[in-house]
């Protein structure tokens, strides 16, 4: 029996409704005893105060540790230890450090260009008080100037003190399988663990997916596109393709997996079921009954 480790990723909604559905989520969600619960922060800071709330509400609301999103891009080095203070009173013991994206308007991105910039600056001013996590592309970065440019820039991010990584999602997991090799052939040898985004509707996937980057196989849309707006049929097949995709990625030796819930507990939830996937009584791990590493 093998142990692998569950996350879901969540976003801090914008209203009072948000939240209470954010609440009852993560309080299905926490059945499953995940590794943790990661919180999304917007650009330039646009969201840190929905995150700080989110992250509190959360606190009170389930037993999972918190991984609140840290956004560096357009952040000053106080701004920055600031929020990390925050976060030690607040007994956040993990983060997902990232660049993020600038925001409209702003031409420069700050004291903080890249990523690896910013998990040195959390090493330097809080030793190993926190897990690192940061964001990693099997499908390559789409700003990357090559696909070794970003090897090596997630390099750069673990030689600065990062724990593990999280993929950005995808549906090929051939794409995720090649990715690893090429790491462990630059010497990266972290876990880097994949992020699944489930599909329950297509117009919302093709947008998430033109703004990140993330390739639709095209056998994917000419599925989906088949549907048209019988949105039961669209989840059905979404469903069987991630069932599948999530199959093959912890038979191919994934560490763990990582949804992108989007605040939704039945789609993801659905899928760890059929996969034969319980919470280990002993840890905060899972038990793959349906998997080994061979």
């Amino acid at each position: 029996m093998t142990s692998r480790s569950i996350s879901f990723e969540f976003f801090p909604p914008k209203s009072v409704e948000g939240m209470s559905q954010l609440a009852s989520t993560a309080s299905e969600l926490a059945t499953l005893r995940p590794h943790f619960f990661s919180m999304t922060y917007g650009a330039g800071g646009s969201t840190r105060n929905g995150t700080v709330e989110a992250v509190t509400l959360l606190q009170q609301r389930t037993p999972i540790p918190l991984a609140p999103h840290i956004a560096c891009v357009g952040a000053t080095r106080e701004q920055m230890v600031e929020l990390l203070q925050l976060y030690q009173t607040m007994g956040v013991q993990r983060v997902v450090a990232l660049r993020g994206d600038l925001p409209s308007g702003m031409g420069q991105f700050g004291e903080f260009k890249y990523a690896s910039e910013l998990v040195a600056f959390i090493r330097e001013q809080t030793a190993d008080q926190f897990d690192i996590e940061v964001a990693a592309y099997p499908e390559i970065h789409p700003q990357a100037q090559t696909t070794r440019d970003d090897l090596l820039n997630l390099k750069r991010k673990f030689e600065a003190g990062a724990n593990s990584a999280i993929t950005q999602y995808f549906f090929n997991p051939d794409a995720y399988f090649w990715y690893v090799d090429e790491c462990a052939r630059l010497g990266i040898h972290m876990p880097i663990v994949p992020g699944i985004m489930p599909i329950t509707q297509y117009s919302k996937l093709v947008r998430f997916s033109e703004m990140c980057g993330a390739e639709i196989p095209r056998w994917i849309r000419k599925r989906l596109e088949m549907y048209a707006d019988d949105m039961p049929s669209i989840q059905a097949a979404g469903y069987d393709i991630v069932h599948e995709l999530c199959e093959r990625l912890l038979k191919g030796g994934a560490p763990g997996l990582h949804f992108y819930t989007l605040n939704k507990h039945e789609p993801v939830m659905a899928v760890l079921e059929n996969l034969g996937i319980v919470p280990s009584k002993q840890s905060n791990e899972y038990l793959l009954k349906s998997f080994s590493d061979n």
